[in-house]
């Protein structure tokens, strides 16, 4: 969202201008800040940056101290996507420039996360997409009981023995 925001701030006169050439830098043609509000622009884009690294890290650094017998796995769509889309499209038109706007959108964010961290869904979230994690409903067998579970693993769940860690209500299994 950061990255739209940002891309919204930049004004309409900004994109016609010619693109920085070498011979421009020196005598200070070119203007490497575009936005109408960049702090706010790159506060925003700098979070989210940052927050991009420490999921990723964080998802690098698990580990995984449970052996987990996979007995029947299959894919968990997504549905809650379906229905938030719409809801995230109609606030496009925010703007840094507009702050009730921006406010109303900081409060829908808050309450997505909300009903989806409360619901479970939490691969709702795009990043875990983007880094390849996907949602598994499988039924697993471990310390000789045999369980229902949520399971994220990064590509393909297989049956068979794997290793896993628990967090919250979902097994995280390596691979």
């Amino acid at each position: 969202m950061a990255i739209i925001l940002a891309i919204q701030d930049i004004p309409k006169q900004w994109w016609s201008r010619p693109i920085c050439k070498l011979t421009n830098l020196a005598d200070g043609g070119c203007d490497f800040n575009p936005f109408g509000s960049p702090t706010l622009s790159l506060s925003f884009l700098i979070i989210s940056t940052v927050a991009v690294f420490l999921a990723w890290t964080a998802l690098r650094r698990i580990s995984y101290p449970f052996l987990v017998d996979v007995k029947r796995a299959k894919a968990t769509p997504n549905e809650i996507i379906n229905y938030t889309f719409p809801y995230v499209v109609s606030f496009m038109g925010i703007s840094y420039e507009d702050p009730q706007k921006l406010l109303g959108f900081v409060v829908f964010l808050l309450w997505m996360f909300a009903i989806t961290y409360k619901s479970g869904q939490i691969l709702m979230n795009p990043l875990l997409l983007i880094l390849g994690w996907c949602l598994y409903e499988a039924t697993i067998v471990i310390n000789s009981e045999e369980k229902d579970v949520r399971v994220l693993k990064r590509s393909k769940l297989d049956l068979g023995s794997v290793s896993a860690q628990t967090i919250q209500d979902f097994y995280i299994i390596k691979g």
